[in-house]
């Protein structure tokens, strides 16, 4: 795999964008911020008054953003399906021993073997499997080797932003009901702030994460990918059955389906089905 794309040495996949970058930057800094305001401004000042209550929500939350973050971090370092940049050499074409009516497909714009239901990114400047498409809050594209994680980022953050609206609405109450006596340490108009930023990002990003993750489910359930709808492209691939496109996403149910520790069941012969298309 060549080094055009990757940074950090060689060592990581890292798509070096600057607009994908910034956008990584700004999604820990929002994680960060809905994770200051709720245990601050909401959470650590009632551990007092109600104990269970804020040790729980206390957990929930560090738990969720804690999987969040990680999901994104895997999404954005995992190489998403990459094919290897100019392979498509009259060498590696007599090796691949193709029998007669098979035929290759070669990207002119990165010089390598297409595999079959791959898809060319301008940004990653790379033929990725499986493409769905390239999300620059990941700085990365959405391929066959981390769809799971993108899929988990997306649940994650979704949950979270659900559990941070509910706490700045509970919040919102509980001032109101003491009229802003020791409902936070800061101020009531710095509270109010704090509370209002946070209560819009978390709707933002619930209602954007939720409109991701149904379109990423939906892809993996019908077993096309979002750039194969957009083009509106002939199937010409075996559909997978619904549970078995899960599974190969996934792997068999399990508790690991919400890890974000585990990779995807890839093996060497899925792959090499990949190599040419008939």
């Amino acid at each position: 795999m060549d080094m055009h794309n990757r940074c950090c040495s060689g060592r990581f996949w890292c798509i070096q964008d600057i607009c994908g970058i910034i956008c990584v930057v700004l999604t820990w800094f929002l994680i960060l911020y809905s994770m200051f305001v709720s245990f601050f401004v909401i959470l650590i000042p009632a551990i007092s008054t109600h104990t269970i209550f804020s040790v729980f929500n206390l957990i929930l939350f560090m738990s969720l953003s804690s999987l969040a973050f990680i999901s994104h971090v895997r999404t954005m370092l995992t190489d998403p399906g990459a094919v290897p940049r100019g392979n498509a050499t009259k060498e590696m074409i007599q090796r691949m021993g193709l029998q007669q009516g098979q035929v290759i497909f070669k990207c002119q714009k990165c010089c390598s073997i297409k595999p079959e239901r791959a898809h060319h990114c301008s940004v990653c400047q790379r033929c990725v499997r499986k493409m769905d498409h390239h999300c620059p809050w990941v700085n990365n594209c959405v391929g066959e080797n981390n769809q799971k994680f993108f899929v988990l980022f997306t649940f994650y953050i979704a949950t979270l932003s659900v559990h941070s609206l509910v706490l700045v609405i509970l919040q919102f109450i509980s001032c109101v009901h003491s009229e802003w006596k020791e409902c936070s340490t800061y101020s009531p108009p710095a509270t109010v702030i704090l509370l209002l930023f946070l209560g819009f990002e978390a709707l933002l990003f619930a209602i954007f994460t939720t409109i991701m993750l149904g379109t990423q489910m939906q892809a993996i359930w019908n077993d096309e990918t979002g750039i194969e709808q957009l083009k509106k492209e002939e199937a010409r691939w075996i559909r997978k059955s619904r549970w078995k496109s899960f599974h190969s996403v996934f792997g068999l149910f399990s508790i690991q389906w919400f890890s974000p520790f585990t990779n995807p069941p890839l093996d060497g012969k899925k792959r090499n089905a990949y190599l040419y298309a008939v």
